[in-house]
């Protein structure tokens, strides 16, 4: 069965004109929220981007979604917004402290939809990545980042050559192998808790939040040690 393609229109997202005619073209039944950029250290050299894209940019699609009638709404945040949680594994009531920009644009746009739905009756489900890494099982879409700066990639990419080395940062963390450990979750997997939030709300779920990870995580030294495992290839460090 071949994949199904809709149509596609490109547009600001600060453009609440051109959302509106697209919502009143096309009739969505709901949106799915994914438009943001998410480099944690360019939110601090740059927090005026971020604010406008990410938090702006939400309050304008909200209020096109309320004029053209559209109720529901799946929104991707990110674990950034809980910052240095004070005990670990971080549930969703892990209090919500971010500490840079990002994480910041991130958890204004979690306060809207709570308030649009109090005020408005919006339902919203929104998911709290934590490090999203793979690719289509087909190999049709990856990642493709200018700069990189995820760890998967950055590791394949000294693996086959395209990158001289790849830097280890801080061998000192309170962890086994003393690499920093993160919980990763593959796009797939992401893919699939967003079909599962917009048919809870379509069938009447309450508005909620969810982590999405896998509930174990992986030290910097595994991630490059099971690059090394696949490929066969050495990652020169």
């Amino acid at each position: 069965m071949g994949r199904q393609v809709g149509p596609f229109e490109e547009g600001d997202i600060l453009d609440g004109a051109r959302l509106q005619w697209v919502i009143e073209t096309y009739r969505p039944i709901a949106v799915l929220h994914f438009a943001a950029v998410a480099y944690v250290g360019e939110s601090v050299t740059d927090p005026s981007k971020y604010y406008r894209n990410n938090t702006m940019g939400s309050l304008s699609l909200l209020d096109a979604m309320r004029a053209g009638g559209v109720r529901d709404i799946v929104f991707s945040s990110t674990c950034a917004t809980y910052g240095v949680p004070p005990a670990l594994p971080i549930s969703e009531t892990t209090p919500q402290h971010p500490i840079n920009p990002y994480g910041a644009s991130k958890l204004m746009v979690e306060r809207m939809l709570a308030d649009f739905g109090a005020a408005y009756g919006m339902g919203f489900t929104a998911l709290r990545y934590f490090n999203a890494a793979g690719a289509d099982p087909d190999g049709d879409i990856g990642e493709d980042h200018t700069p990189e700066t995820h760890l998967v990639p950055l590791v394949l990419d000294a693996a086959s050559g395209r990158r001289e080395t790849i830097a280890v940062f801080g061998t000192d963390y309170d962890t086994p192998d003393g690499t920093c450990i993160r919980d990763y979750i593959h796009v797939t997997d992401l893919a699939q808790a967003h079909v599962l939030a917009l048919n809870a709300l379509r069938a009447g779920a309450s508005s909620d939040v969810y982590n999405l990870g896998n509930e174990r995580g992986f030290s910097v030294r595994e991630v490059i040690a099971a690059a090394e495992r696949a490929t066969g290839l050495t990652v020169p460090i």
